[in-house]
């Protein structure tokens, strides 16, 4: 998965906990999409502190996920993201899922989400101030 602009990159650790394993016994692939949408919302919590300015509602358009290696109970993993391009209503975010111990990748996912006026729940350009701060370091 590409990375298209030198955005700042916001990383948070997990524990993999008990719910989060499946039959095989290890993380469940749906659970690693609900890592990723937590990644992100944690990005945008941080960026956007609740109170803070209007607000924004996000809804994902789409998920492109890939499955490296699988993550087992008790580990830690690092969970980075990154906006890439914004454009219009839409924004583009990449994250990517290591085991912190050894940085070995376990998975990566590009997700297409579009921004909702609160109000009508339409589609609402991403206004310039919103991707800088999307791109700058935060927390």
């Amino acid at each position: 998965m590409s990375e298209p602009t030198p955005a700042f990159r916001f990383s948070r650790l997990l524990t993999v906990v008990e719910s989060d394993i499946d039959e095989l016994n290890h993380v469940n692939n749906v659970q690693y999409v609900q890592y990723v949408q937590d990644t992100a919302a944690a990005h945008w919590l941080t960026a956007y502190p609740p109170g803070e300015g209007e607000p924004y509602i996000w809804v994902v358009l789409e998920h492109r996920i890939r499955y490296h290696k699988p993550a087992f109970l008790g580990e830690e993993l690092r969970c980075t993201t990154w906006v890439g391009e914004v454009r219009g209503a839409q924004s583009q975010r990449f994250v990517r899922i290591e085991r912190a111990t050894d940085n070995v990748l376990l998975c990566e996912a590009e997700t297409q989400w579009v921004l909702l006026d609160p109000k009508s729940q339409r589609p609402k350009r991403v206004e310039e101030n919103v991707k800088k701060r999307l791109w700058e370091p935060v927390g």
